[in-house]
């Protein structure tokens, strides 16, 4: 991990981070996890599959953050998860539901900056 730039160390590492905590609580069927869904219209059958791909970014971030030879692969994964979070934020507009829109955000922002910095680095 040597070389490796400190914005691209913390940002991708705290990328990682959420969607690990996330698909965590998309596996436990937490209750905020399960009234979001249901009030954007995700079935719940869904919420497996989306932690897996949640979880598939993190991993793909946190290899690249490892061998520099990798980072094709964490950009990869972080352009994933962008567009898993903007699907997220189109489910949102589409169901008209605002009041929670700022975390699918904050989820694609982080991807964004991950994508950008592993591209950069």
């Amino acid at each position: 991990m040597t070389g490796v730039p400190l914005a691209f160390l913390v940002v991708t590492s705290f990328t990682a981070a959420a969607n690990i905590g996330i698909a965590a609580a998309d596996l436990a069927g937490a209750r905020f996890v399960l009234a979001n869904s249901a009030q954007v219209g995700v079935p719940r059958s869904w919420l497996p599959r989306l932690a897996v791909l949640k979880l598939a970014g993190a991993a793909g971030l946190l290899l690249g953050l490892l061998d520099a030879a990798l980072r094709p692969l964490a950009a990869a994964a972080a352009c994933g998860l962008v567009l898993l979070y903007l699907g997220a934020l189109a489910f949102h507009l589409r169901a008209r539901v605002l009041h929670n829109l700022a975390f699918s955000g904050l989820y694609c922002a982080t991807a964004v900056a991950s994508l950008v910095l592993t591209v950069s680095s």
